[in-house]
């Protein structure tokens, strides 16, 4: 087999080791092959990358173990081309499976060109997504935290959430800090609502009488104390995020005219996927690579699956979120793509359908540098009138109509 690079190496990654294994093809055309053991401290890394330097190493290959690749990546990335292997994708013979073995094998599969690398991004845009990622977090922490108060309102048969559609609206928060303070009063809490929810004080009156411990009020007390630290988080997190994203403001105005997409959607993406549409040649790339299209796997000529493949889950996770959002916003093609598919496919499907759509969308504005123009909703039905007008005569008949058609002519 045709050695693409005269001289490369592979490394076998481990949370407290590194086996590497440098392969060089000699001027007399022999293949001279070292493998070292080395540590994962930050000298141990230079040490590393001086060593194979001196060797004469230009590419680097390894696998994306957990978290571990990322120190070493961050050091070698300005030294070498570094390639950041799936490990599905490398798999050892069965019975040859040592840490030696398997940095040779990375080694032999990187020289002989069979290795394909994985999207890394620029080190802005990776500190860019470890923002957007924990704010995911974190808001998912808070919506835990605000079911663990809901669930100990319920065990004192408080049923504010009967009432009021969000416990911690305005209304809510000043009743839940009144409770914690000691007001048991159901008359005084209700008096607190605010806006609409005053149309409501006799049922709250009725719902605010409850049984509070001593004990339910230390658990509301603590759980206020997280929730108030965790808000405080998020609004730091957005105040990084928006500094972070300040090179990306042109992008982020443009995405924000896709309906159903919001400054912090279109943040998600830009930290995901990048403004950059270089690294993905086509549309589809980029929806196999985010997990919004199915995985073709095929068998006798029999299609064994149509579940969409794992992908990057945050970046799934907001499109689908997104494409909820479009699926409400009237007379838009979005939402009339997702009122048609989910008659006859179901709304989950329709929304993977809406959501790789959406992605589509994206990487056309970010590779072409346009703004969104939609199709609005009746695009579906001038797409094919002859069908759509057979399929409503035919609906008409069947329920013992006679229809006569006759053309309008609008008046000028």
């Amino acid at each position: 087999m045709e050695e693409v690079f005269t001289c490369c190496a592979g490394l076998d990654v481990h949370k407290e080791s590194i086996e590497a294994c440098v392969r060089r093809i000699e001027p007399n055309g022999r293949l001279h092959q070292e493998t070292r053991h080395w540590g994962t401290m930050t000298g141990d890394l230079l040490a590393m990358a001086e060593w194979m330097t001196a060797q004469g190493v230009t590419q680097v290959a390894m696998e994306s173990t957990g978290v571990f690749w990322k120190p070493i990546f961050n050091i070698l990335e300005n030294r070498f081309s570094v390639l950041l292997v799936n490990a599905r994708h490398i798999k050892q013979v069965p019975g040859r499976k040592s840490d030696i073995r398997d940095c040779q094998w990375i080694a032999q599969l990187l020289q002989h060109g069979l290795l394909k690398g994985s999207f890394i991004p620029p080190r802005s845009q990776r500190d860019l997504r470890d923002l957007t990622r924990y704010r995911t977090q974190l808001a998912n922490e808070k919506v835990r935290t605000a079911n663990r108060i809901h669930k100990v309102l319920e065990d004192t048969n408080i049923k504010l959430s009967s009432v009021a559609t969000d416990i911690l609206g305005i209304s809510g928060r000043a009743m839940l800090e009144a409770l914690i303070r000691g007001e048991e009063d159901p008359v005084k809490l209700a008096d607190l609502a605010q806006r609409r929810l005053r149309g409501k004080i006799p049922q709250l009156e009725r719902a605010l009488q409850g049984h509070l411990t001593e004990h339910h009020r230390f658990m509301l007390q603590l759980l206020w104390k997280q929730l108030a630290e965790q808000e405080k988080l998020i609004d730091e997190l957005d105040d990084k995020i928006k500094k972070q994203a300040r090179p990306l403001a042109a992008e982020l105005d443009r995405l924000d005219a896709i309906p159903g997409v919001d400054r912090r959607v279109a943040e998600v993406v830009l930290a995901e996927v990048g403004a950059n549409m270089q690294p993905f040649p086509s549309h589809e790339n980029l929806a196999s690579w985010a997990g919004m299209s199915p995985g073709n796997e095929e068998s006798a000529g029999k299609r064994q699956r149509r579940r969409i493949t794992p992908g990057n889950r945050w970046l799934k996770r907001t499109l689908a979120q997104a494409a909820w959002a479009a699926s409400h916003v009237k007379n838009s093609y979005l939402a009339s793509q997702y009122r048609r598919l989910a008659s006859r496919r179901g709304k989950k499907r329709a929304l993977i359908a809406v959501g790789h759509s959406m992605l589509v969308i994206v990487y056309h504005m970010l590779k072409a540098g346009t703004t969104y123009a939609d199709l609005r909703g009746d695009f579906f039905d001038h797409l094919e009138p002859k069908r759509l007008t057979h399929y409503y005569i035919t609906r008409l008949e069947r329920l013992g109509y006679k229809v006569t058609l006759e053309s309008y002519a609008p008046a000028a």
